[in-house]
């Protein structure tokens, strides 16, 4: 069975900037409207269920919030709904920005 894997940010920089990954932002609307990872695909509620069902399940799914607590739990819904490869980001978007920035978009 899979199991939730917990990184710090710059090991999920490392994951995305090798291409073929999701990263996904679990925080409200407002938050990220207000600021987010570039290219960090928005899920909540009412997105949830048609996310799952588009996403490539095989593919890293990299999921942050605000601190990394929420998304331990997401993440562990991912892995329910039958995705293999599910990290939850230590520090979340409030440690993403004091880490470095990813400088290069991945191949899709």
């Amino acid at each position: 069975m899979t199991k939730l894997m917990r990184i710090d940010c710059e090991t999920a920089s490392e994951i995305y900037l090798q291409g073929g990954s999701q990263l996904i932002d679990i925080r409200d609307q407002e938050s990220y409207l207000a600021g987010h990872i570039a290219d960090a695909i928005h899920i909540d509620n009412s997105s949830l269920s048609q996310f799952i069902a588009s996403a490539e399940t095989s593919q890293p799914l990299l999921i942050y919030c605000y601190h990394g607590n929420s998304s331990q739990q997401a993440g562990e819904h991912f892995i329910n709904q039958g995705f293999e490869q599910v990290y939850s980001v230590d520090g979340g978007f409030e440690q993403w920005q004091h880490s470095p920035p990813i400088t290069k978009k991945p191949e899709a």
